[in-house]
């Protein structure tokens, strides 16, 4: 059972739209609730409230609304109230965090898709956070046109409205899949890859043992 007298574990779920993080973040942490881990859910954008009121201008409006880099500027000063109000104490807690998206979004969106250079990225990541990075970021990686079909499902379901970034284009989306690949292939010891494109059930099970084999000491019972 983890040590509630420990800092906690950062987790982050990341992929294109329709990969299934929101549904695996929930499965995630009840998994680690089931081991005994005080597990703490949020969200990119959103998680605390400055950073809710954030997301309402950065997700509403029509696609063109903002050009990448004031996206880019939106979402850091998001992302550093949500550290600092939610993630940063829940951890220090000792609770696990679990949240669907963080940082590398950024550099996939804003960046690998939207052109805004890497290196500036990162030093923007570095005045709002300093060095913060998750302890462990799960990829869930699905082919475009599934991710499209499973959006359009739940669309069509009731379940979800369309957001200004759903409405971005085919190339779009195949450039975010690729620059989260390419994320994976940069960090690999950060960044574990799921094959999402199978049942949820089964990707759970595949992201529980990915976590256990990562936290096997914190794990330990």
């Amino acid at each position: 059972m983890a040590d509630p007298t420990t800092r906690g574990r950062f987790i982050t779920v990341e992929g294109v739209d329709g990969a299934g993080k929101s549904t695996q973040a929930r499965k995630l942490g009840h998994a680690l609730e089931a081991l005994g881990v005080a597990v703490r859910l949020t969200r990119e954008p959103g998680g605390s409230p400055g950073a809710e009121q954030i997301r309402d201008l950065l997700i509403t409006g029509e696609t063109d609304r903002w050009d990448a880099m004031t996206e880019a500027l939106l979402l850091s000063a998001a992302r550093r109230d949500h550290w600092l109000r939610l993630i940063d104490p829940a951890l220090a807690a000792g609770q696990w965090v679990i949240s669907d998206r963080f940082a590398d979004s950024t550099f996939v969106y804003q960046g690998a898709a939207g052109g805004i250079h890497e290196q500036v990225l990162a030093r923007l990541h570095g005045l709002a956070l300093g060095d913060v990075r998750p302890d462990l970021t799960l990829l869930l990686d699905v082919p475009v046109p599934l991710g499209l079909d499973r959006t359009r499902r739940r669309e069509q379901g009731g379940s979800a409205a369309q957001d200004r970034f759903e409405n971005r284009s085919g190339a779009f989306l195949d450039r975010l899949r690729a620059g989260f690949l390419a994320r994976a292939h940069a960090e690999p010891e950060r960044i574990v890859v799921i094959d999402a494109s199978c049942a949820p059930d089964a990707v759970a099970a595949t992201i529980v043992a990915a976590v256990r084999s990562r936290f096997a000491r914190d794990l330990a019972t």
